[in-house]
């Protein structure tokens, strides 16, 4: 039983899950090393099927790589990494039918209009054709994007194309939905309007969300559960509330429990870090 975030919307779908009890993310001491450094040292991870679970930590604390193993972008041995019961590392494919995946390194093409953005992520993500039109209706409907969904996106203000993105993670109807860094460099205005359009979506489909970031106000009001990530390893993991229960004092916030954990603080990326992050966005990406 997760705990109650005053203000917080909770969810009356049912969570959308594979077989009975089968977490929607099973990590299992995974590892992985660029060489002669270790990214990921043994995390142990599982995800409720239905929950929103944020995986926090500084940059470089090995986050964006455990997310690129579990969307199968990076190869790991089998056993390590479950996605509804499916093993990433045998069952490829299966698995990114179940994902709806929004990386950092990923923008909306400006050169397209919003509908042709989505309409291209249906065609990737083998959407049936007779269905492409009412679904990628649907994901610009769903993160509130109809009446400017025959824009180029080049006009899109930046909370409008992290929406976009989000519809086009959306369109494949998917399981499971992971975010890196979804409102990175946003104004607050339009950081609360992705989360809507998460919560509405989540509220209404029971999927799973699976998310990083760097803003502490964030993960204590939208997650239900929370991993606190530092080297490679996971240092503490519960509900918001458990997590500031666990310090020395009772209370206190989420930095201060990262801080309690690591020594070591969280800081939220500075306006350089993020034209550095928008700088090496690629269309590539997505059919990596």
């Amino acid at each position: 039983m997760t705990d109650q975030i005053p203000g917080r919307r909770e969810s009356t779908a049912v969570p959308t899950t594979g077989p009975a009890g089968v977490p929607a993310i099973a990590c299992t001491a995974l590892v992985y090393s660029f060489g002669s450094t270790r990214a990921v040292d043994g995390i142990d991870l599982e995800v409720e099927a239905g929950s929103i679970y944020g995986l926090l930590g500084p940059n470089g604390a090995g986050k964006t790589t455990a997310i690129r193993a579990i969307t199968t972008l990076l190869p790991v041995p089998p056993g390590m990494v479950g996605v509804f019961g499916n093993d990433v590392a045998k069952r490829r494919m299966e698995v990114r039918r179940l994902l709806g995946y929004v990386p950092q390194q990923l923008s909306a093409d400006s050169g397209l209009t919003g509908r042709e953005n989505v309409a291209m992520f249906a065609r990737l993500f083998d959407v049936p054709r007779r269905q492409r039109g009412e679904r990628v209706t649907a994901a610009l409907d769903a993160v509130g994007l109809r009446e400017a969904a025959d824009r180029l996106a080049k006009t899109y203000s930046g909370g409008m194309v992290r929406r976009l993105e989000l519809a086009q993670a959306l369109v494949s109807s998917p399981r499971l939905l992971i975010l890196d860094e979804p409102t990175i460099g946003l104004d607050p205005i339009a950081r609360d309007s992705v989360w809507e359009r998460i919560e509405e979506v989540r509220g209404a489909t029971g999927m799973t969300v699976f998310v990083t970031t760097h803003y502490m106000d964030e993960a204590d009001q939208y997650c239900d559960r929370i991993s606190l990530m530092h080297r490679g390893t996971i240092r503490a993991t519960g509900s918001p509330q458990e997590l500031k229960a666990s310090l020395p004092k009772g209370s206190g916030t989420l930095e201060d429990v990262f801080r309690h954990y690591t020594g070591d603080t969280l800081e939220e990326p500075t306006s350089g870090e993020f034209r550095n992050v928008r700088a090496t966005r690629s269309t590539a990406a997505r059919l990596r």
